[in-house]
């Protein structure tokens, strides 16, 4: 693949988790949880990505909603279940995305908040339509997601590279 050919990360919160007794890392979804996730599946499966990679934090949350999203996509993505993503910083996670092979074009992530929301604010240098006012309205709640494209290879990504094209919440 050409390092012009725009690529998308696509910035997945989990769903909505309980609070439980076990550890942070452990805690499950709780029932509203585990009706969102296949919805933003389902979504994400109708926007016509084809996703190449799902990076996927290690946390028992994000674990989850993503077995529960995947279920409604036609074809499974190879998936990495990822260490850094858990409590991960802005920069961990730029540092995550310049390690993307370039062979892969569409990167779905999915995290935990602050990161996917700082990411998806951080890599946005413009936005389509009001996506990036409702972005900033909405906050970034339990299993929204935003769409950022970007030109170039998976090393050009920094603060503003690319455009913020989708922002959806289980709301909207």
């Amino acid at each position: 693949m050409s390092v012009e050919t725009p690529r998308r990360i696509v910035l997945l919160r989990h769903a909505k988790a309980e609070w439980s007794q076990a550890s942070d890392h452990e805690r499950p979804l709780a029932e509203r949880g585990r009706k969102d996730a296949p919805v933003a599946g389902r979504r994400l499966a109708d926007s016509g990505i084809d996703f190449d990679l799902a990076l996927c934090s290690t946390a028992a949350r994000t674990r989850e909603t993503w077995k529960l999203a995947v279920h409604e996509f036609s074809r499974r993505p190879r998936t990495v279940y990822e260490e850094r993503l858990y409590e991960a910083s802005l920069g961990d996670l730029i540092a995550l995305f310049n390690e993307t092979p370039d062979e892969v074009r569409d990167l779905l992530v999915i995290g935990h908040n602050p990161g996917m929301h700082g990411a998806a604010d951080a890599l946005s240098g413009s936005a389509e339509g009001d996506t990036l006012a409702r972005m900033t309205r909405d906050g970034f709640p339990t299993a929204a997601y935003a769409v950022v494209e970007f030109p170039g290879s998976w090393k050009s990504v920094e603060h503003g590279a690319g455009r913020l094209t989708e922002y959806w919440t289980p709301n909207d």
